[in-house]
C-alpha cells in the first residue's frame, strides 16, 4: 500500500477553515454593529415616546376657587386663583409661563410674569403673600393674580394656562349676578 502524499488537499482545507473564520468573524462584527443600531433606535424612540407624552399632557392643577375682586362692586377688575403640580410632574419656568384672559367682549390678552399685578403682567406668589416667583415646584402652591379690563355681571370669562412645556390648562367661569368686594366665579 502506498501513501499517497497529496498537500494540495490539504491547503484546501486549511483555506476553506481561515474563509469559514473569516465569515464568522465579519457576521459577529455585522451583528454587533445591527444590534447597537437597534439599540440607538429603540432609546430615541422611548425618549421620543416619552416628550412627546411629557408635552401632550397638562402638569398643572386649579386648586380651590377663582375669585373675581372689585373695587367699585359694579364690575370684577382683578381675578386670583391657586395652582399646583401634578404628581410626579418637572417644575415649571414662570419666566415662560403665559396666561391667556379672554371675555365674549374683549380681545384676547396674553399675561407674562412681573412684578406687579397689570392687564399685560400676572404675579406669583406661594401662598398669595411675599415676592414674585421664578419657578414652581412639587407641593408648592401658587397664587396666580392679575388685572382685567372690567367685566360685568354674569360674564363668561375665559382662563388658559400655557407653560413652557407640557399642554395648556384652560377654564371658563362666569361672573355673579351680584358684584361684590371678593367674589366667587362659576
Amino acid at each position: 500500500m502506498s501513501l499517497k502524499n497529496n498537500t494540495s488537499d490539504a491547503f484546501t482545507g486549511l483555506e476553506a477553515a481561515i474563509v469559514l473564520i473569516a465569515f464568522v468573524v465579519v457576521a459577529a462584527v455585522f451583528s454587533y454593529v445591527i444590534l447597537g443600531a437597534g439599540f440607538f433606535t429603540t432609546q430615541k424612540a422611548q425618549e421620543t415616546v416619552y416628550k412627546s407624552v411629557e408635552q401632550s399632557t397638562t402638569n398643572l392643577l386649579l386648586i380651590g376657587n377663582v375669585y373675581g375682586l372689585s373695587t367699585d362692586n359694579n364690575s370684577i377688575t382683578e381675578i386670583r386663583f391657586s395652582i399646583g403640580l401634578a404628581p410626579g410632574a418637572p417644575s415649571i419656568d414662570l419666566t415662560k409661563f403665559k396666561v391667556a384672559f379672554s371675555t365674549p367682549s374683549s380681545d384676547l390678552v396674553i399675561l407674562t410674569l412681573g412684578n406687579t399685578s397689570s392687564q399685560t403682567h400676572f404675579t406669583a406668589k406661594e401662598g398669595g403673600a411675599g415676592s414674585s416667583l421664578n419657578s414652581m415646584v412639587q407641593n408648592q402652591q401658587i397664587e396666580i393674580a392679575f388685572n382685567v379690563i372690567p367685566v360685568p355681571v354674569n360674564t363668561v370669562v375665559n382662563i388658559e394656562l400655557r407653560p413652557s412645556v407640557g399642554g395648556a390648562l384652560p377654564f371658563s367661569k362666569t361672573t355673579p349676578a351680584t358684584i361684590t368686594v371678593t367674589n366667587v366665579l362659576s
